[in-house]
């Protein structure tokens, strides 16, 4: 077995043991892995695309009264930070995660480590894979080039933005939002919020699912962090 599979095996067996650690702990860390790496200024602050889920139902506990805010400092400029952004997805660039565990849900996702020009021209409208079809997956709602992507929710089956009416049963709306902020010293913080509203009778799912969306969340701000440092002049 190669160095880079071993590294990956290596990885992967860490993020499932992350995974297990907070599905267990959970009632005590969940304020923790909400908001991690994020201010207090940046999880207050509103977003672009705060407005697709406007109740955001993770409230109580969470940590952030916006939903999910987690954040990281990226010593590049937002301009070598958003190319990694934009071509994010399944059948894309990837998701810059545990990219085992990902293919061990069958997600057949492939991390790129270069920047492809045929994946920059994203736009309004277009889907966003997680994993194949009847996968979860976005639409792009809107993006500003270089400051900030916002995505929501899609019916895996229609593949349309899902309707965001509540109703009583089997209901949920998401929100996934990139925010990129330069600062004066040439580094750039990359800000990701998640909204999501859900039917009571889904309460339980999502709380399970909360734990292994922050293990691979954070994998992937740590991934784009380390992709764009590589190939960005550092300031």
């Amino acid at each position: 077995m190669s160095n880079s599979k071993l590294k990956g095996l290596g990885e992967s067996v860490a993020g499932a043991v992350q995974i297990v650690g907070l599905l267990l702990l959970s009632p005590v860390l969940r304020s923790w892995y909400n908001r991690w790496g994020a201010t207090d200024e940046e999880i207050a602050r509103s977003l672009p695309g705060d407005e697709l889920v406007p109740g955001p139902l993770h409230r109580k506990g969470s940590g952030t009264p916006q939903g999910y805010t987690r954040a990281i400092t990226i010593r590049a400029r937002a301009a070598a930070i958003w190319p990694w952004v934009v071509q994010m997805g399944q059948g894309r660039g990837g998701l810059y995660s545990y990219e085992g565990l990902e293919n061990l849900a069958r997600c057949r996702i492939h991390n790129v480590d270069r920047i492809v020009p045929e994946l920059q021209d994203l736009e309004a409208g277009d889907l966003i894979r997680l994993g194949p079809k009847g996968y979860p997956c976005f639409r792009v709602w809107a993006l500003e080039p270089e400051r900030a992507l916002s995505l929501v929710a899609a019916d895996p089956k229609t593949e349309q933005a899902a309707d965001p009416t509540p109703k009583p049963k089997g209901f949920s709306a998401a929100s996934w939002q990139f925010y990129l902020d330069e600062r004066a010293d040439g580094a750039t913080r990359l800000s990701t919020r998640q909204r999501l509203a859900y039917s009571r009778d889904l309460g339980l799912m999502w709380r399970l699912v909360e734990p292994v969306d922050f293990v691979m969340g954070r994998k992937m701000l740590r991934g784009i962090k380390e992709r764009a440092e590589a190939a960005a002049p550092q300031p």
